[in-house]
């Protein structure tokens, strides 16, 4: 038998070796294969649906758009205070700890309730201080906003004191916005800057006495950290469920009522006990 050439350097072909388990296949019936064949594409697209459906419940829960905060229980997470000026500023600060109002660009027609954060320095991590009902709120560069006894802010502190705790405020004739009061009972307030340059930006105090259209402001934050969106998403976690992995639970094949029947008893609550009498009820149309 004539032997191709081969040339210093070449790679050897290895040759495969005949398993068992390829002797068997030969013997398996041709319809049989078409079979394995079937179950085979049936459970990778079964596999396939379960990953896009975990990915879209993976991807909400890094839903990193922007949303109004409604009451303080929803504050928590990145935030952006929108401070009532005209043009809208927001509160920031830069690392040597200097608070300051930074001009908002991403926003809508000027509507607040729009804005986004376009620069770190206007972004502020809220959390609740345990054992209280106040809030601190912390920098792009890990220092805690803090206000001093003669009403001003900083954002150089390591701990939390008195003087890094607030209390969120609902405004109560304006739904939506809020005010940030300190331990001696003060509030937060834009006010003009007292500089001398010409369009010199709005300056932050926190020694206002009494509420006022200077010291409301609306808090934006990230839709993945408030408790409503947060409980939505859950709910349509527990949605998920395909009709396949209903039938297995129950037993049998169910009809197109029978599964729409269980996911809303999933969303409700009561899903254990509506499985339960489909059990039932297949047990009897069975021997019945």
């Amino acid at each position: 038998m004539v032997k191709p050439l081969t040339f210093k350097g070449d790679k050897k072909a290895k040759k495969r070796k005949r398993t068992t388990t390829d002797q068997n296949d030969d013997d398996v019936p041709e319809r049989q294969k078409k079979q394995f064949k079937a179950s085979a594409t049936s459970s990778d697209i079964t596999t396939t649906a379960a990953a896009a459906s975990n990915e879209e419940i993976e991807g909400e829960e890094h839903d990193d758009s922007w949303v109004s905060a409604d009451t303080p229980s929803d504050v928590s997470g990145p935030i952006m205070f929108v401070l009532p000026t005209e043009p809208p500023t927001a509160l920031a600060c830069d690392v040597t700890g200097k608070v300051f109002t930074l001009p908002i660009e991403n926003i809508v027609d000027g509507n607040p309730a729009t804005a986004e954060p376009h620069d770190v320095r206007q972004v502020w991590v809220a959390n609740k201080i345990v054992g209280t009902e106040n809030h601190r709120f912390k920098g792009h560069h890990g220092k805690y906003l803090s206000c001093d006894k003669i009403g001003l802010f900083t954002a150089s502190s390591d701990a939390i004191t008195s003087l890094e705790s607030f209390t969120i405020i609902p405004t109560f004739d304006t739904p939506g916005t809020f005010q940030i009061q300190t331990l001696r009972e003060t509030f937060l307030t834009v006010c003009a800057s007292n500089s001398s340059k010409a369009n010199a930006a709005p300056e932050v105090r926190g020694d206002a006495t009494e509420i006022s259209f200077d010291s409301t402001l609306r808090i934006r934050m990230q839709a993945r950290f408030k408790p409503r969106i947060k409980a939505s998403k859950e709910e349509k976690a527990r949605e998920k469920i395909s009709r396949r992995e209903l039938e297995e639970a129950v037993g049998r094949r169910l009809e197109e009522d029978e599964v729409k029947k269980l996911k809303r008893a999933r969303r409700e609550g009561d899903y254990h006990e509506v499985m339960l009498d489909m059990k039932v009820k297949g047990k009897h149309d069975k021997y019945g």
